[in-house]
């Protein structure tokens, strides 16, 4: 009776020991709140992978930069020493140039307009770009159009963004545009902007409405303009090396388990742009929603030809005409 006990005990162990062999444990990070259209995204892509593998995959999900800004983790999956992230593109053209184009204001009519570019040959054909620089780009997802906030004043026109010091992403297409606007620019990681505009390091910052909910900037910022002059694409990306280790069918299901996390994020944001105006009315934030747009286009007419020059009219028009 005991050696059957005993032999089922270390049946047992080598059963758990072999399973614990068999399942490869993977990080993936975000610099947000989990409680955010960003924490959908990657709690889903986990449980999918963990669905999609058998349970031979397990995702670690970290969350407000517990594992650095957006740069320094893109960073990390380039060098390998972490596997997975999910970020906006803001840091993205640091590392993949061409991604640059999708950063330039006024460049997208609505989401519909955004998604279905993305998810079509020209997203597409960004994606494949990663390949050279160390990442597998999994699947795009979604930050949102980015707003203005700021602690000074009501941002109705182009001209009262003169000279406000405004925090911007690590990101030279927004820096230049911004400049344009004769914003003071202020290059920082988001893990950095909640205590930067509560000291007044900064007067003011620029996301999209899910961001400025899941960060709580309403406790630290009273006016919010709904400027959408930029939007702001997400992806999943992984390191080329550790994707090309997996079994044919572990990498479709990687990029299933992107794509499924991609829906319900796209999905979370549209529930924060339908809420989010009053939810931070109530809260306390002056929210401009009627600014006239053209203004800001035409403030911006020198920048946007130089960003012809850079990106080259076909390439742009290509986009904006994206039925």
């Amino acid at each position: 009776m005991q050696l059957t006990k005993l032999a089922l005990g270390l049946g047992l162990a080598m059963g758990i020991m072999t399973t614990a062999l068999a399942q490869t444990t993977m990080r993936i990070s975000i610099s947000v709140a989990q409680n955010s259209h960003q924490g959908v995204a990657i709690d889903t892509f986990a449980k999918e992978v963990e669905k999609r593998t058998g349970g031979r995959y397990k995702i670690q999900t970290f969350y407000n930069g517990a594992l650095g800004g957006e740069r320094e983790s893109i960073e990390a999956v380039q060098l390998g020493t972490q596997e997975l992230a999910f970020s906006s593109t803001g840091p993205v053209p640091n590392f993949v140039p061409e991604a640059k184009i999708l950063d330039v204001p006024f460049l997208f009519r609505d989401k519909a307009h955004a998604r279905a570019v993305l998810d079509g040959p020209i997203g597409q054909e960004l994606l494949a770009k990663f390949d050279a620089k160390g990442f597998k780009a999994l699947a795009w997802a979604e930050n949102g159009f980015r707003h203005m906030t700021n602690s000074k004043r009501d941002v109705r026109t182009p001209e009262d963004l003169k000279g406000l010091k405004m925090r911007t992403m690590e990101n030279p297409v927004h820096i230049a545009a911004y400049k344009g606007f004769g914003i003071i620019t202020t290059p920082m990681a988001f893990p950095e902007v909640f205590t930067a505009l509560q000291q007044g390091t900064v007067d003011g910052q620029e996301n999209p409405l899910p961001v400025i909910i899941s960060a709580k900037f309403d406790q630290v910022q009273k006016h919010l303009s709904l400027t959408g002059h930029v939007y702001s694409p997400a992806l999943f990306v992984m390191n080329k090396a550790a994707f090309d280790k997996l079994a044919a069918a572990d990498k479709q299901a990687f990029i299933d388990a992107a794509k499924e996390g991609a829906r319900l994020n796209r999905a979370r944001v549209d529930e924060d742009d339908a809420k989010g105006v009053a939810d931070l009315r109530a809260k306390g934030m002056t929210v401009i929603d009627d600014l006239d747009k053209s203004k800001f286009i035409a403030a911006l007419a020198p920048v946007n030809a130089q960003f012809e020059k850079d990106f080259g009219k076909a390439n742009l028009d290509r986009i904006r005409n994206y039925k």
